[in-house]
């Protein structure tokens, strides 16, 4: 079995690449990486896996992830954490009190790094926000803005979901970064 190394503290996102990879044992190495300030989730994956790497000191992965919400000029964009840390998911629903458009969407960027070159793997996955926090914490949770993100053609939240709608969500977005990414890597390395 082919073996990929993901640094992340994340363990929401250990889990989910564990979920999706099946062919391909997630080696996870649990490391701080820096952030640089910018709205670029790809910039940010590039910064992110070039320090892995020198961590690891081996071919491995990062990812970043940003969440754009339309009638707010896409705030929070790539400043995800730093907005939860700040005004909590709570905030955002107050941002969005009387507001009808509440059309938004996660990007990831998954950057590849052999030690030469860097490939990367994007996707973006459209909802809305709800009108309040709903759901429960999970193992695969990898952010609160589960607790309020409603993927496209659902009813419910990400944090409401069980096994059957994660089924259905993935049988839709066959597209996803992590999916591009397990087809590539299975040819490639």
């Amino acid at each position: 079995m082919k073996e990929v190394v993901f640094v992340t503290t994340n363990k929401g996102k250990i889990a989910s690449a564990q979920r999706y990879l099946k062919d391909i044992k997630v080696i996870p190495y649990n490391a701080e990486l820096i952030e640089p300030r910018s709205d670029d989730i790809k910039e940010i994956a590039r910064k992110k896996v070039l320090q892995a790497f020198k961590i690891v000191n081996k071919p491995c992965m990062a990812l970043d992830s940003g969440f754009f919400i339309e009638e707010l000029n896409g705030f929070p964009k790539a400043y995800v954490n730093h907005t939860l840390d700040t005004i909590g998911v709570e905030g955002i629903l107050k941002l969005m009190i009387d507001v009808k458009n509440r059309y938004c969407e996660f990007k990831s960027c998954l950057a590849y790094f052999d030690g030469t070159n860097i490939t990367y793997f994007e996707s973006k996955s459209p909802g809305i926000i709800s009108e309040g926090i709903r759901g429960k914490d999970t193992k695969d949770k990898w952010s609160d803005l589960w607790y309020i993100f409603i993927p496209e053609t659902f009813n419910k939240t990400l944090a409401e979901f069980n096994e059957e709608d994660f089924n259905e969500l993935d049988r839709i977005k066959n597209e996803s970064y992590i999916m591009k990414f397990g087809n590539w890597y299975k040819n490639n390395s």
